[in-house]
C-alpha cells in the first residue's frame, strides 16, 4: 500500500514539475499546481504511514506554498495593466 502511495506522489509531482516548467500559460501551471497538492497529500500520508515525519513536515509546508501557487494562478484575477 505504501509503495502504490509513493508511486503515485512521485509520479504525480514530476509530471506536475513538467506542467509548471513548460510555461505554457496561467492554466497549464495553475493545474501544475494542482497536482503538486494532490502530490503533497499522498506524500504526506505515505510518510505518516511509514513514521517518516521530516517528510510528512516538508510536505506539509509544501502544500501550503502549492495552494499559493493554485490561487496565483487559477483563482486571483490579474491586474489591469495601466494604460500608456
Amino acid at each position: 500500500m505504501v509503495d502504490i502511495l509513493r508511486w503515485t506522489a512521485s509520479i504525480s509531482g514530476m509530471i506536475a514539475a513538467a506542467m509548471v516548467s513548460l510555461n505554457a500559460g496561467a492554466k497549464v501551471s495553475g493545474y501544475g499546481f494542482v497536482l503538486f497538492c494532490g502530490s503533497s497529500i499522498v506524500w504526506i500520508a505515505a510518510s505518516l504511514l511509514d513514521g517518516n515525519n521530516p517528510l510528512a513536515i516538508q510536505n506539509v509546508v509544501l502544500f501550503g506554498i502549492n495552494i499559493f501557487g493554485v490561487y496565483r494562478y487559477l483563482w486571483r484575477k490579474p491586474k489591469e495593466k495601466a494604460a500608456d
